[in-house]
C-alpha cells in the first residue's frame, strides 16, 4: 500500500462516499479519514466529524493523522444553492480557502478541488464546449466554482500549493442518493423505474446535459492525482466528458429493460439551470495530458445501474 494520509472532506456525498471507498482500496484502510459534518454509518473506517468553517478543526485533524493529501468535497450544490444564495457563497468559498491555507501551512502533497459545469454560462458553444470557454455563470455555485478555480491556481503559481481539479458533469452512479444538483434526475429515473413506479421529470424532454458514470468519475479523478505533476497543464481546472443525453433518453433507454416505464414532465426552476449549461462538453486536453478515457456510455451505464439497484432494492425488501 502506499504510504500517504488521505483526508475526505464530505465523505457523505453523493460522490465524497464512493471515493473514499476507493482511496482505501488504493491507500489502506487505515491511511484515510473519512469527514463530514454529521456522523454516518457508512464509514465503518476512520472519521471524523468536520464543519469546513472550522479551520482550526481541519487543522487538529491534519496533524492527528499526518495528512498529506486532502480531497476537499464539501459544498452546496447547485438546486440547494440557489434557494440560500449568501449561505452557498460563505460554505463553498470559506471552506475552500480554510483548506487551502491549512494545506499550504502543513505543507501538503496535494490537494483535490472538484469545479463542475456550472462554471459554465449562456455565453459558450452549446455543444462541445471547450477547455478555455469564457466562465460566465448563472449560479451562485457556479460563480464559487470559478473562484475556486482561480484560487486553486493562484495557490499553486503564488505557493507551490499542487491543487488538481476536474469540472465534473452529471455524475450518475447507484452507490448514494443525489444532493441536490440540477443534474440528479438522471440518478432518481433509475430508482424510480427499479420500483416500477412512474416518475415525474423536473427538466423538459428534450433537455440535453454532460453526464458521467460514477465509475468513469472516480477513476478520472484518481487518474489526475496519480499524474505526474509536469502532466499537469490545467492549474484552474479540467473539463471531463463521459457522455450526454437527454431525459427522453435515457428514458428510452431504461424502457430496453421495463417497456412500461412512464415519465412525466414537469419543468421547476431547475430548468433554467440547465438550459443556461452545455449540452455536452469537450476534454481533450485532459485526455492529451493524462490519457484521460470514459469507458460507459448511456447503455451501458443503464444496464449497470438498473444491475445493481435490482440488488439492492432485493436486499431493502428482506430486511
Amino acid at each position: 500500500m502506499r504510504k500517504d494520509k488521505i483526508l475526505v472532506i464530505g465523505a457523505n456525498g453523493q460522490i465524497g462516499s464512493v471515493l473514499t471507498q476507493a482511496l482505501r482500496r488504493s491507500f489502506g484502510e487505515d491511511n484515510v479519514v473519512a469527514s463530514d459534518i454529521r456522523d454516518s454509518e457508512n464509514h465503518p473506517g476512520l472519521f471524523e466529524t468536520i464543519n469546513v468553517l472550522d479551520a482550526q478543526r481541519i487543522a487538529e485533524v491534519v496533524d492527528r493523522y499526518h495528512i498529506t493529501q486532502v480531497y476537499h468535497l464539501a459544498a452546496i450544490l447547485s438546486a440547494k444553492g440557489e434557494a440560500n444564495p449568501l449561505k452557498t457563497w460563505d460554505i463553498n468559498m470559506s471552506g475552500l480557502f480554510n483548506v487551502l491555507e491549512v494545506a499550504r501551512e502543513k505543507r501538503m502533497a496535494k490537494v483535490f478541488f472538484p469545479s463542475s459545469i456550472a462554471v459554465f454560462g449562456n455565453d459558450v458553444p452549446r455543444y462541445g464546449t471547450p477547455q478555455n470557454a469564457h466562465l460566465s455563470p448563472s449560479t451562485v455555485y457556479g460563480m464559487s466554482k470559478v473562484a475556486g478555480e482561480l484560487w486553486s491556481q493562484y495557490y499553486f503559481q503564488r505557493y507551490g500549493l499542487d491543487v488538481r481539479s476536474v469540472r465534473y458533469p452529471g455524475v450518475v452512479g447507484y452507490q448514494s442518493d443525489p444532493g441536490g444538483g440540477t443534474t440528479d434526475y438522471a440518478v432518481e429515473i433509475y430508482h424510480y423505474a427499479v420500483q416500477e413506479k412512474p416518475y415525474q421529470c423536473f427538466l423538459k424532454n428534450n433537455t440535453p446535459l454532460p453526464m458521467i458514470y460514477m465509475d468513469d468519475a472516480i477513476r478520472g479523478t484518481l487518474e489526475l492525482m496519480d499524474a505526474s505533476s509536469d502532466k499537469v497543464s490545467v492549474r484552474t481546472s479540467y473539463n471531463l466528458a463521459g457522455m450526454s443525453f437527454t431525459p427522453e433518453e435515457i428514458t428510452n433507454s431504461i424502457r430496453s429493460f421495463y417497456p412500461d416505464f412512464k415519465v412525466l414532465y414537469q419543468p421547476d426552476f431547475r430548468q433554467q439551470i440547465a438550459d443556461s449549461w452545455p449540452a455536452s462538453i469537450e476534454d481533450s486536453q485532459a485526455r492529451q495530458d493524462w490519457n484521460w478515457q470514459p469507458k460507459y456510455d448511456l447503455d451501458a451505464m443503464t444496464a449497470d445501474m438498473i444491475l445493481h439497484l435490482k440488488e439492492k432494492y432485493a436486499v431493502s425488501s428482506l430486511t
